[in-house]
């Protein structure tokens, strides 16, 4: 027809190619997962494996972070390759947050504990047990794991608990310890334990100060509720 244009239809970018036109930040979440995942599975995308990914975990990138890295295999083509992958790139993210949450060199209060270890504790499905090694005034000294478990608890050793602040010559120690449950209840297991380490802290001339159970974006703290002894 006299006077009438062609115009063709805009091919859509792929993620690879928006990154180099636009930059990595303005992919959407499930953009950013097809990158990981590299590739499709019979004739389904990448995009779409990262879709149904995503509609699994709710949209919510935190409810992916939590899962453990066999749990990604449930999708018909995501093997253990490309759940590795994006189980690294969920670790990568916990520990950026970390790292940029526990730049303060020193902790006044409850709060200050949940933030150096609610990225490294909220997402596990067992539970670890910490210690946070202070010096005078309270500057950090260091951060020691001293045990690992299943999801029903930890077994925590008192003798390394205080082996290891004496060695480094610490001035006081807070407790912190996760719950995968969800719920930052302290069981009565905890509080004997605490009541038990309280003990050995005065004994000692090393006291034990707060006890931080964290349990997503939860926490309670024994100081704050008046439990330490």
């Amino acid at each position: 027809m006299q006077g009438a244009f062609f115009c063709p239809m805009v091919q859509q970018l792929r993620p690879r190619e928006r990154v180099a036109r636009d930059g990595v930040g303005a992919l959407e979440d499930r953009e950013l997962l097809a990158l990981l995942l590299g590739t499709g599975h019979r004739g389904r995308g990448a995009e779409d494996l990262a879709s149904e990914v995503l509609h699994l975990a709710q949209g919510c990138l935190n409810n992916l972070a939590s899962w453990p890295v066999e749990s990604l295999t449930i999708v018909d083509g995501i093997g253990p390759a490309k759940a590795t992958l994006v189980a690294a790139a969920m670790e990568l993210g916990r520990r950026r947050e970390h790292h940029t949450q526990r730049t303060g060199s020193r902790v006044a209060s409850s709060r200050d504990v949940y933030v150096r270890f609610a990225a490294r504790l909220r997402d596990l499905q067992h539970e670890e047990f910490w210690i946070l090694l202070l010096r005078r005034s309270n500057h950090v000294l260091a951060e020691l794991c001293i045990s690992r478990g299943g999801l029903a608890g930890t077994v925590v050793d008192p003798k390394l608990v205080f082996g290891r602040a004496l060695a480094m010559r610490a001035a006081a120690i807070v407790l912190v310890h996760n719950h995968p449950s969800g719920n930052p209840k302290p069981s009565e297991a905890d509080r004997q334990l605490t009541d038990q380490l309280c003990r050995a802290g005065t004994f000692l001339d090393l006291p034990v100060l707060d006890h931080v159970v964290v349990a997503g974006d939860a926490f309670v703290s024994f100081a704050d509720q008046g439990w330490m002894t």
